[in-house]
């Protein structure tokens, strides 16, 4: 299974975090957690590779397959642009995970792909949003990443008559948006 993970451009990234962070903080911030998740998922086991679809030309990792984000819309359309390339390539299985969730384990990750088959998806804390989805084939649905969007992901899986294998981790489901996140990683953080 491959790993997509869509990065933004580290200047522009964070913007919910401007009434706590500098952008210089914030540029910061989204580099060292997004250098966690990859981490986390090279060390995973199940993982064949790291796809990093991304306009950003400070990635300085080598063990990422770097692919220009030709959208540069968001994260659904650099999630599709990494679904068809891996799926043209006859990949088939995927797992995406965003950039921002920097308590995310190689343990969890194992536990998405042990026991996946059609569709297993992750939920962020606050049970709305998505915060890793695997699917077999890369392009199973429509991405519609948000605020909102694990409602949206399993109604599309179940439209084709799937039901979605829901887990409930808490490191990949702490994502890094807002103060009173940054403040829930603080404090969950060895000092």
């Amino acid at each position: 299974m491959w790993a997509v993970v869509p990065v933004k451009e580290f200047a522009g990234a964070k913007q919910r975090l401007a009434p706590v962070l500098s952008a210089p903080a914030r540029a910061a911030l989204y580099a060292e957690m997004l250098d966690r998740v990859l981490a986390a998922l090279a060390a995973a086991r199940g993982i064949d590779g790291i796809m990093v679809v991304t306009n950003e030309t400070r990635l300085a990792r080598r063990d990422v397959r770097v692919v220009p984000d030709r959208a540069g819309t968001g994260q659904s359309a650099a999630v599709a642009q990494g679904a068809r390339i891996l799926a043209a390539e006859g990949c088939r299985a995927m797992l995406t995970v965003p950039g921002d969730v920097p308590l995310a384990t190689s343990a969890e990750i194992e536990q998405v792909i042990s026991g996946h088959e059609c569709m297993t998806i992750v939920p962020s804390r606050d049970g709305l949003g998505t915060n890793a989805l695997a699917i077999s084939p890369p392009e199973l649905i429509r991405f519609q990443f948000g605020v909102a969007s694990f409602e949206p992901h399993c109604a599309a899986a179940r439209a084709l008559g799937i039901e979605p294998r829901i887990l409930r981790l808490p490191g990949i489901g702490l994502d890094i948006d807002t103060p009173d996140d940054l403040a829930l990683l603080r404090s969950l953080e060895p000092a």
